[in-house]
């Protein structure tokens, strides 16, 4: 029944925002903003009202809404739905903006450049050139009106009301009736002198040439303002003026003027223009040409637009990881881009692909991951930190690459903030342990120690009381100097964390020993540290009431804000000792040191000198956070070298200490430096030293020392001949701090391993002994000779 029929707008899926957009073209339809109802998701609306008496122009929106529901061509305004009525024609396109409307706005914001207009053309003249030659189709409506841009600043050619067929099999074209448009007719069809038609495209290139003149210069206010080129590129004039030539004949054929500007040096042969043509053709690309051109995309996305990297580079690199083999070349654009999102579309889309890839077993991936973690840490919450990519991360801990190794350590500091109890406290610690006692590289021990200092603050008390002193200490026994660099800088960024009587009856007599090192590196960082635990005993001394306040954080819950004294004191970690972690894996030991800001004296070839730290504090605290940026992708080519120089890893400024073992850095986990067992727990590494043991017999006095004796003028430096840890190890049971009999444990190992050496040859001639008995008493076989026995 008829009084049962449904409004069809009324159930049309998408609603529109009654106010018309603003600067809505000249002609027969009225431009809305809409959306779906079902998703929300913008779209615009063409609206043509249906009004008694208009026949003509009825009948032209009415071809208008077939011909763009039938043609599809990505240069061309994307038809998605359309309704038909007595009263009204809608027509649903994808979100657009008019032309003039958006080189206005853009003009306001600071201009358009030349390579956003160079693509926006050759889209328009690639839609009118599929029109002409592949359709037959005369457009007759090319100008500014007709085209508009959607959110990825892609340039749509609309406006085919007035399109005609070029095989006259249509009847000729249809009358307009706007004078906004009748402007752009060519002056062969607007005087009506019947002069030559010229070929088919000759209208539609000289309306062509009037939207470049629009574009550049504005309005167009008369023909014979297209005379002067104005602000045309000169690139592009030769060709411009092809276009408006008063001879139809020879105005080129679309396909022919797009050639023409892509020639080497014209308008649109730049590189905004090639990645855009490549992004069209990426699914039918071979995987070698994807990856190079992911490769270099990074070099040109500064100089691209945002909406264009926004809504066509992104989708297109999400594609590419999720379905293609584009792998780790992905990640640097990828991040480039996602510097363009929002907080909550950088959640939605990238964080996702960033989780997942963080399973990937690809080691290109992974390390380019830990390498930019800080581009995306911030938008990491703490139960994906946990539960999704830290089970994923401390698999970088085991790797038999160093490169990796040693970034898994540095990305640490990122996301210890975000660890929970276990991962930070137990599982954190272990490999922790295990990295510092029996990693076969020593700038990744020493990155270790620094790590360590550096999220002190966030362990909890009973962690930090465990730990510190322990790791430190071993720190200091470390054959690799930097190492021991960084152990006593570990003990003074985070000398807030000690109560009084462990920075006396453990810390000190560490770094007391140590003020004999062979470095002078870790002499320096020696006494300063001494001189600062020894105010602050001075000032308790002084002052009881103060100890209160001195020791407020040793037993407080862990905290960030508690990390203060660390940022200040370990500057050195990231500007001296880390960058040279890089240069000591990629280079020969004998290799000059990473430059630092602060001026290095000479040292001797063979030396390793990490940076001085700076008395200033305000210059220490602002390198406080950088990490060394090296690129590590080529280390794993370079993985048969490093294993070659593993036997030189500790001979730089140890040379000295050869004496003692010849590969004390890597012959075996069981070194002079570490002790822990397998898997390097802590209840069997990081723990409360035993009771002091009595000094040996034979140990001097304080007052058995001539202290008052004169010293011989004629001497050098009284360190330099200390060249082996062996004599530190007796000064150190000399001043009593037995806590960790390190020379002991390292004796008992070689004795035993020397006794299980000698025991192995033994063998071994008995075998060669019995071998030539055998065959002297057998004597040579004869040929043929059956063997009987």
């Amino acid at each position: 029944m008829w009084f049962f029929a449904r409004d069809p707008v009324r159930d049309f899926p998408f609603e529109l925002i009654p106010e018309p957009a603003e600067g809505s073209p000249p002609g027969l339809w009225a431009l809305h903003r809409g959306r779906k109802k079902a998703t929300g998701s913008p779209v615009s609306i063409f609206v043509y009202d249906v009004k008694p008496g208009a026949d003509e122009q009825t009948q032209v929106a009415k071809a208008a809404f077939k011909r763009l529901k039938t043609l599809r061509h990505p240069n061309i305004l994307a038809y998605i739905d359309g309704l038909e009525t007595d009263k009204c024609l809608h027509i649903v396109t994808e979100a657009v903006t008019p032309l003039g409307m958006y080189l206005k706005a853009q003009v306001e914001a600071g201009g358009l450049k030349e390579l956003e207009l160079s693509w926006g053309l050759h889209q328009i003249v690639k839609a009118l050139s599929f029109l002409v030659n592949d359709c037959s189709l005369i457009h007759n409506n090319i100008c500014m009106a007709a085209v508009f841009v959607d959110r990825a600043g892609e340039w749509k050619l609309g406006g085919l009301d007035y399109m005609y067929s070029a095989q006259g099999d249509g009847g000729g074209p249809p009358h307009k009736g706007f004078p906004e448009l009748e402007q752009y007719d060519p002056p062969e069809v607007a005087d009506g002198s019947g002069r030559a038609i010229g070929e088919k495209w000759s209208a539609d290139m000289w309306r062509l040439g009037c939207l470049i003149w629009e574009v550049f210069n504005g309005p167009l206010q008369r023909a014979s303002a297209l005379r002067n080129p104005g602000k045309i590129p000169k690139s592009l004039v030769p060709h411009y003026c092809e276009l408006v030539g008063a001879n139809p004949k020879v105005r080129p054929n679309p396909a022919h003027f797009l050639q023409n500007c892509r020639a080497p040096g014209g308008f649109m042969n730049n590189r905004f223009v090639e990645t855009n043509l490549f992004l069209e053709e990426i699914q039918i690309k071979e995987p070698a040409e994807k990856q190079k051109f992911f490769q270099e995309l990074s070099k040109s996305l500064d100089a691209f637009p945002e909406d264009f990297c926004r809504h066509k580079v992104l989708p297109q690199l999400l594609t590419a990881f999720e379905f293609g083999s584009a792998g780790a070349v992905v990640l640097t654009p990828l991040f480039k881009v996602g510097k363009f999102l929002s907080a909550e579309e950088y959640q939605q889309k990238i964080i996702p692909v960033v989780v997942k890839m963080f399973s990937s077993t690809d080691r290109a991936m992974r390390i380019r991951l830990l390498q930019q973690m800080e581009q995306f840490i911030q938008y990491l919450d703490e139960p994906t930190v946990n539960s999704q990519i830290f089970p994923h991360v401390v698999h970088g801990f085991l790797d038999t690459n160093p490169a990796i190794r040693e970034q898994t350590v540095k990305s640490m500091l990122l996301l210890a903030p975000k660890l929970n109890e276990a991962n930070l406290n137990v599982e954190l610690m272990k490999h922790f342990a295990r990295l510092q006692a029996k990693d076969d590289q020593g700038p990744i021990r020493c990155n270790t120690t620094v790590c360590l200092g550096k999220i002190g603050s966030y362990l909890s008390a009973n962690t930090r009381h465990r730990v510190l002193t322990s790791a430190f200490s071993r720190a200091t026994k470390d054959p690799f100097a930097p190492s021991r660099v960084a152990g006593v800088l570990g003990f003074a960024a985070t000398h807030n964390l000690y109560s009084m009587s462990d920075c006396a009856h453990k810390i000190l007599p560490v770094l007391c020993s140590l003020t004999m090192d062979p470095e002078k590196s870790v002499r320096d960082q020696t006494f300063k540290a001494i001189r600062s635990f020894l105010s602050k005993l001075e000032s308790v001394s002084d002052d009881p009431t103060q100890l209160a306040e001195v020791e407020k954080d040793v037993h407080a819950a862990s905290s960030p804000g508690m990390g203060g004294a660390a940022a200040s004191w370990a500057g050195w970690a990231v500007t001296g000792v880390s960058s040279l972690t890089s240069k000591l894996i990629r280079a020969h030991p004998t290799a000059a040191p990473a430059e630092t800001n602060a001026p290095q004296r000479p040292m001797p070839e063979g030396h390793w000198e990490t940076q001085e730290e700076d008395r200033d504090t305000a210059e220490d605290g602002s390198s406080a956070d950088k990490w060394d940026d090296e690129d590590w992708g080529s280390l794993e080519q370079e993985a048969t070298s490093v294993l070659a120089q593993q036997d030189e890893w500790s001979t730089g400024g140890q040379a000295g200490r050869a004496g003692q073992a010849a590969n004390t850095d890597h012959k075996s986990p069981d070194s002079d430096w570490s002790n822990w067992e397998a898997e390097g727990s802590w209840e069997q590494g990081w723990q409360e030293p035993s009771a002091p043991e009595p000094p040996p017999e034979g140990t001097r006095l304080a007052s058995e020392y001539n202290w008052g004796a004169p010293e011989p003028s004629d001497k050098g430096d009284p360190f330099a001949g200390l060249t082996t840890r062996r004599e530190m190890g007796a000064q150190l049971r000399l001043d009593s701090w037995g806590d960790h009999n390190w020379e002991a444990l390292d004796t008992d190992r070689q004795a035993k391993a020397e006794l299980a050496r000698k025991k192995r040859e033994e063998r071994r001639r008995e075998m060669e002994a019995k071998r030539a008995e055998r065959k002297v008493a057998k004597g040579p076989m004869k040929l043929g000779a059956r063997k009987l026995d």
